[in-house]
């Protein structure tokens, strides 16, 4: 990892966050190939794709069967069903408490308003099956989805790993497709003769999957946007070895991967600078991420250290206790020594599907509320005409006249 200071520690911090999402512009051309394909060609043009890509066997089918399922969790080690069950205890307990509530009040005199709280009718879960098996990531796109009270989940992974069935059979996932990449996200937004189509789609993935995601996202819901996952700490004390892990750990996931951290102490940067690469050394992925992209920025005050993890905006940042406050755009923050950033990834609760590029400046991430769409409700009585005639000058005023004689139309006999 590299250390930055001065004036270049500023100048890095703004090239940074000008980063944005995923740049798809690259596949962008071949992802709405394929988007075209599967939307007009349905099965067949989903089932060449996924022999092409996503390693589908000649006598394999699309869908997952329940008996596969429920084989895969049997044969799942002891110990790893616990830890599953343990995860999906804790993400589905926050889910829970993150549920918003329907209410009504009276907001003037015969005027009732309030808010209904309904569950989409479908979504898609993508969970991603290429570098590293990721039952996690089902966990936390299919927990928040049940405790909205969504009726339909479909999963989809490209060469599912037996752990990933394994945790979609303890949740009791009844639709999975051994599909990934931009044909999994077109059979989702437009349906095939074997999928049918969702109200909205979840999860992380690839740029051929971010790409489409983004193409479809006038037809279908989507989450948002995600690209490498971002790794931010700013610390000026605490345990070397823990911060010099958590950098490693998130570096791992991907060569692209930002690895980063923020302090005040030239002698802490160096520390952990040389404790990252002993870490690091018999770790293929995570050095080549620390090597293009870790950086280590000197800031020359606390207050400077805190501004420059507002302004990248990253995926997780790690704080210490008294700098929480502090803490205006993230997608998760971790708070002190042990919170390390791998329990969120597996199952502290909160959800591990989170913005990246800057996102996290206008939304934070995956929870129940992408789940569910709140109503809004009024009801309003004749004594509640006459406290809202006021409302009929607002459409003389846009010169919108229907709207004004609808209201006045009412409070002539109210």
């Amino acid at each position: 990892m590299r250390i930055v200071a001065g004036g270049r520690a500023a100048a890095t911090v703004a090239r940074l966050a000008d980063r944005g999402a995923a740049a798809t512009a690259s596949v962008e051309p071949a992802v709405r190939r394929i988007v075209a394909a599967v939307r007009r060609g349905g099965d067949r043009a989903l089932v060449a794709y996924a022999r092409k890509f996503d390693g589908l066997a000649a006598n394999q089918a699309l869908r997952v069967s329940s008996d596969e399922l429920q084989a895969a969790w049997r044969e799942c080690p002891a110990d790893l069903r616990a830890a599953l069950r343990a995860a999906a205890r804790n993400i589905r307990r926050f889910a829970q408490w993150q549920r918003p509530a329907e209410w009504r009040r009276e907001i003037a005199p015969g005027v009732c308003v309030g808010q209904l709280v309904r569950p989409l009718e479908s979504v898609g879960c993508y969970v991603p099956g290429g570098r590293y098996p990721l039952p996690s990531t089902l966990l936390m796109t299919v927990v928040p989805a049940q405790v909205a009270g969504v009726r339909r989940i479909a999963v989809v992974s490209p060469r599912p790993a037996k752990e990933t069935l394994a945790a979609a059979a303890m949740l009791g996932v009844k639709e999975f497709y051994r599909i990934g990449g931009a044909q999994a996200i077109a059979a989702l937004a437009y349906g095939t003769e074997t999928v049918s189509r969702v109200a909205k789609i979840v999860g992380p993935g690839n740029l051929y999957v971010t790409a489409a995601k983004k193409i479809v996202a006038f037809d279908c819901g989507i989450d948002f946007l995600a690209g490498p996952t971002e790794a931010l700490l700013v610390r000026d004390d605490g345990d070397l070895e823990f911060i010099a892990a958590d950098l490693v750990a998130q570096a791992e996931h991907d060569p692209a991967t930002l690895p980063a951290l923020i302090t005040c102490s030239r002698a802490l940067a160096q520390d952990v600078a040389a404790i990252v690469r002993r870490k690091s050394r018999e770790n293929s992925v995570a050095r080549m991420s620390l090597r293009r992209n870790g950086v280590i920025l000197l800031a020359r005050s606390p207050e400077q250290a805190m501004q420059f993890a507002n302004q990248l905006a990253p995926e997780h940042v790690s704080v210490s206790a008294d700098a929480l406050p502090s803490v205006e755009n993230a997608g998760s923050i971790f708070v002190g020594d042990y919170s390390a950033q791998a329990f969120g990834d597996y199952g502290s609760g909160p959800n591990h599907v989170l913005p990246t590029g800057g996102i996290a400046r206008s939304r934070g991430g995956l929870s129940v509320l992408d789940f569910v769409k709140l109503i809004t409700v009024q009801e309003i009585s004749r004594e509640g005409t006459r406290s809202l005639r006021w409302a009929g000058r607002l459409g003389q005023a846009e010169g919108l006249r229907a709207h004004a004689e609808s209201i006045e139309a009412r409070c002539a006999r109210a």
